[in-house]
């Protein structure tokens, strides 16, 4: 298992060189990032997104990091919702990135640790965190402690991919992990500008199946070939080159960066007696909905 302190600090480091990561890109309609959330949670527009929101009354971002999904989530729902962002690494970057929206607050929380005295949610949004806790399961079920009856459970979290991409993966983690923040940033440096380049083509070309690499047959651009079966080499050109460059050094510095299943995570959700109502499993991750019934 990764070390605690070390994915710490890599996070701590992360969101304190890049206070409004990705932020601009989440809030806009129709962008890619935007259209990520949306479509992996079950929602074709932002329409629909609104309407899932609607009546809530009370819902926690857990693991809000800056808060560009928190301030998501304030641009869908009425203003009478109150949001709560928990982070144990980013909480004032987040509260200086929210000060100005109504009705919303911030705390230092750790997802493993008391969060009794948050109250009860109706929804709980916690996507793209519990991977990089130490007891991922652990922590959502201490999460799901938080649910008001009749509330929901939003999750995300990284699967279990090709065996060429996990081996690559693992192996550039091992070798940079140890390393500081802008030694880190220079070596994710040049696997951003391969990203880049690959992405700039502008190639498509048809595979076929290949089991033993978990390649499934179909008609892939370049970039995304190599980026689902072999190598985690981000490019958005939506966003700067040191955000780009930010978002490969999320994936590849922290320690702890479990990948999981999907049986395994519905196994999660039956242990806490929740009634899944959405799954999707994308090319990168995991996307759960749960339901407790009383």
């Amino acid at each position: 298992m990764g070390n605690v302190q070390q994915t710490y600090e890599s996070f701590r480091n992360k969101w304190t060189h890049n206070r409004e990561l990705a932020f601009v890109e989440t809030l806009r309609e129709g962008s890619e990032i935007q259209n990520w959330i949306l479509s992996r949670n079950g929602f074709s527009n932002a329409a629909a997104f609104q309407q899932w929101l609607s009546g809530r009354t009370r819902v926690l971002d857990a693991g809000c990091g800056n808060g560009r999904v928190t301030a998501l989530l304030r641009c869908n729902t009425p203003v009478e919702t109150a949001l709560v962002g928990i982070d144990l690494t980013a909480a004032d970057v987040a509260r200086e990135n929210l000060e100005a929206l109504p009705n919303v607050s911030v705390m230092q929380k750790d997802l493993l640790g008391d969060l009794s005295d948050l109250g009860l949610f109706d929804l709980i949004y916690c996507q793209e965190v519990l991977h990089h806790t130490a007891d991922p399961r652990g922590a959502f079920l201490n999460l799901c402690k938080q649910l008001a009856p009749r509330g929901e459970i939003a999750i995300y979290v990284y699967k279990l991919k090709a065996p060429m991409r996990e081996f690559a993966d693992d192996f550039i983690r091992d070798a940079i992990s140890s390393l500081p923040y802008q030694a880190a940033m220079k070596e994710m440096q040049e696997i951003t500008l391969l990203g880049k380049t690959l992405s700039e083509l502008g190639v498509k070309i048809t595979v076929p199946e290949v089991k033993v690499l978990g390649i499934e047959a179909g008609e892939y651009d370049v970039q995304r070939l190599i980026y689902h079966f072999f190598l985690k080499c981000f490019w958005n050109p939506g966003l700067t080159m040191e955000e780009n460059v930010a978002i490969n050094y999320d994936w590849y510095h922290p320690q702890l960066c479990t990948r999981h299943t999907l049986d395994e995570v519905l196994g999660w959700f039956a242990a806490a007696d929740l009634s899944v109502i959405h799954h999707c499993v994308d090319p990168y991750g995991i996307t759960v909905r749960g339901v407790r019934q009383s």
